[in-house]
């Protein structure tokens, strides 16, 4: 059984039941429905009901439910080693080619795949590129439009140059070897690929191959980004 008083900030109270079961990691707010039909959710000790919400201050019973614990890790995968988790409890969310390193996030948490990945969300990661050639007076102009790599129009992008050799790009899709493609379509050719953001998960100064667990205010704003 798990009771819990709403310590953290879920949001703007009241906040329906099924939402507040999702953001706590019970379940998915589908999940959470069917707890409530089960009849196995209370509030201040009372059966809640389809829609019942909840308040700041509310106590929230699940009664004869084994709750999953939900893990989420920032992971610096190195160069050099294909999409990996170093850790068998965890998976992997996306990939990074063997070439580039840097930011990928590890969880137990199935839940998030599909909201993460599909390419109808849209969610911000952020990589740091570096060019073995000059980068081209029209390159930031010409990839922050879209490019056609093989047919296929990339998203809009946006793009800040570091240097005549490096540039800072933020994509909201991921396709395979896109920002290598994007530059190939561009004749600019990657030496160095570093993903050092995914939506509000930094990488900062995580060691390569080191992990560190998201937890409080950053997994909260993640999973809110994610799930609802």
């Amino acid at each position: 059984m798990l009771k819990e008083t709403t310590k953290e900030s879920t949001g703007v109270y009241p906040i329906r039941i099924n939402k507040y079961l999702a953001l706590k990691n019970i379940s998915t707010r589908r999940g959470a429905d069917e707890l409530v039909k089960e009849k196995k959710v209370f509030i201040n000790g009372k059966l809640a009901e389809l829609g019942s919400k909840v308040n700041e201050k509310d106590t929230v019973e699940v009664k004869g439910n084994e709750q999953k614990k939900y893990l989420y890790f920032a992971y610096n995968k190195p160069i050099g080693i294909e999409t990996s988790s170093p850790r068998e409890d965890l998976f992997p969310l996306g990939r990074l080619d063997k070439a580039s390193h840097g930011l990928m996030i590890l969880t137990n948490d199935g839940r998030i795949t599909d909201a993460l990945l599909n390419p109808k969300h849209f969610h911000e990661k952020e990589y740091v590129v570096k060019t073995l050639n000059k980068l081209r007076s029209n390159f930031k102009q010409k990839m922050e439009a879209g490019v056609n790599i093989e047919g296929y129009m990339t998203k809009k992008c946006k793009v800040k140059v570091l240097n005549d050799f490096s540039f800072r790009v933020i994509l909201t899709e991921g396709k395979k070897h896109q920002i290598r493609r994007m530059c190939s379509a561009l004749f600019q050719e990657v030496a160095d690929l570093k993903r050092e953001r995914v939506m509000n998960i930094k990488l900062e100064k995580l060691m390569p191959n080191a992990i560190r667990e998201i937890k409080g205010e950053e997994l909260t704003t993640f999973l809110k980004s994610i799930l609802f």
